[in-house]
């Protein structure tokens, strides 16, 4: 199936002490390169924050304005898209890999599909959308800064994908120390 991809690297990264979350290592490579690996197949790859040193073939933009958050990110880099299938995804999922297919396989007429976590919650920035569903939630929301992905994903329909740990993000120290000890094992 042909897809675009979008990957959402900006962000400040409170929680680990302002560092540049997307660059930190997790089995040799930033956790960026990593999801961008897993959208390899992408027709285009988009990457919304700031431009990195990275030895792969994508899209770079910004927000406007900076630090709007997720969905004023995706409605940054949607336009730089032409796909009729998009993948989103935030660039701290190291493990996202394998979910990728199956989120392309879950995609029905009319219906979105999005990682489901063990523990029932919906993680929005491990999804696949239809363009013209998207096109529709950003039109809902209005103006996207500071809008969450919950609230754009409000009022479309999605299929769940189940999670096998590959849409564990790294938010904190300690998330990044249970992949780094996962890798090690």
């Amino acid at each position: 199936m042909r897809f675009d991809a979008i990957v959402l690297a900006g962000g400040a990264g409170r929680r680990l002490g302002g560092a540049d979350k997307p660059m930190l290592v997790i089995d040799g490579a930033p956790m960026l390169v990593h999801v961008l690996d897993a959208v390899a197949t992408a027709g285009t790859r988009v990457v919304v924050g700031p431009r990195r040193s990275i030895d792969r073939s994508v899209i770079w933009c910004h927000e406007a304005p900076p630090g709007g958050g997720p969905v004023a990110g995706l409605a940054a880099g949607l336009p730089l898209t032409a796909a009729s299938t998009l993948v989103v995804l935030a660039a701290d999922l190291p493990r996202i890999g394998p979910a990728i297919d199956r989120l392309l396989e879950a995609l029905q007429p009319q219906v979105d599909a999005v990682v489901l976590s063990s523990g029932g919650r919906r993680n929005h920035l491990a999804a696949a959308w239809h363009r013209p569903a998207l096109v529709a939630a950003l039109g809902r929301v209005g103006a996207p800064q500071g809008v969450s992905m919950r609230a754009l994903a409000a009022g479309a329909t999605v299929a769940d994908v189940a999670d096998a740990g590959w849409g564990d993000d790294c938010d904190t120290w300690s998330d990044l120390a249970r992949h780094r000890s996962r890798s090690a094992r």
